[in-house]
């Protein structure tokens, strides 16, 4: 094996096959939904700093608006100003793209891991750790691998294609590549940056054929809510030619993702409004320390002032 399989397909092949052997009577399916639930909580920290990000971003919208109102074109002070406006509120644009990189070599592992169960069989025994081939289930599955139960409820079949396979088709592998691309748009919506100007693409090149200036970012925010009605059916096409044990963890993760980021956007909105207002601490001791006797003096003078205000005995006011 190399160092991939060792390292990734290794040890999804033997967590699927240590939920699959605590299913009575096995079932592949309801393993690779476990599978599917426990990956997107072991990626919590993560979806939570990526929806950080998208907060802070939507409450930067009105400041990057005055920034680029500001700039009157000029685009390297426009570009600078919103580098410094980021830096300042901790915001990284390119943080949100940490989970696909994480995602993607578990996908591609799962892809392997499928192809083991249904294809090389035989090298089952090679793939489980020594200390599991000892379990009931699993011994008896690395002695009569055929009797590997790939079907999920018992009806759809996870090694078969959507299309192209015995029949023609399958209309549950359908389905699910259905519901693949619908919460994939769901998704995706959900973490689109809110845009105050809806400006239309035929609108921006109207504009460019009368001389006017492109401003990159609407033409960004134009390609971005095309791609997200596009890539639905972009996902759709690569569904029905995947097998259905890789569709139903794309679903599965999917909707466990929209529930995620339902619950941080809108539960947890004071948490995330609280760290995206963050400001950088400043280095050092003498910096902090500087900063909590500012905050002290500012407290006590408003404390004094609060009780100077007041009418004294004789008549007089207190002084401010």
């Amino acid at each position: 094996m190399n160092i991939f399989d060792i390292l990734i397909v290794q040890p999804i092949f033997n967590l699927l096959m240590g939920l699959y052997s605590l299913i009575p009577g096995g079932d592949f399916g309801i393993a690779l939904i476990i599978f599917t639930v426990l990956i997107r909580f072991a990626l919590w920290p993560l979806v939570k700093r990526q929806l950080h990000q998208v907060t802070a971003m939507r409450k930067l919208q009105p400041q990057l608006a005055k920034i680029k109102k500001e700039a009157k074109g000029n685009r390297q002070l426009e570009s600078m100003q919103m580098m410094d406006l980021y830096k300042k509120n901790g915001v990284n644009p390119f943080r949100s793209i940490g989970i696909l990189l994480i995602q993607l070599p578990i996908f591609i592992a799962l892809y392997q891991v499928i192809q083991i169960f249904t294809l090389h069989r035989d090298q089952i025994e090679k793939y489980t750790y020594d200390f599991m081939q000892g379990i009931g289930p699993i011994q008896e599955l690395i002695a009569h691998p055929e009797n590997f139960n790939e079907k999920f409820l018992g009806i759809v079949d996870l090694t078969a294609h959507a299309i192209g396979g015995p029949g023609g088709f399958n209309i549950y592998l359908i389905i699910l590549a259905i519901a693949a691309a619908v919460t994939q748009y769901i998704m995706s919506k959900q973490t689109m940056p809110t845009q105050a100007n809806k400006k239309r693409l035929r609108d921006i090149m109207a504009e460019a054929a009368e001389g006017k200036q492109t401003d990159q970012s609407e033409m960004n925010a134009i390609v971005t809510g095309k791609m997200i009605k596009f890539l639905p059916f972009f996902m759709l096409v690569i569904m029905l030619n995947l097998p259905g044990a890789l569709v139903l963890y794309y679903v599965v993760s999917n909707i466990v993702a929209v529930l995620q980021q339902h619950y941080i956007l809108k539960k947890d909105v004071d948490e995330l409004e609280e760290i995206a207002d963050e400001q950088p601490k400043a280095p050092g001791k003498k910096a902090t320390a500087k900063a909590r006797a500012k905050v002290a003096t500012e407290a006590n003078v408003i404390r004094i002032t609060a009780k100077d205000t007041r009418p004294s005995k004789q008549g007089k006011g207190g002084s401010s």
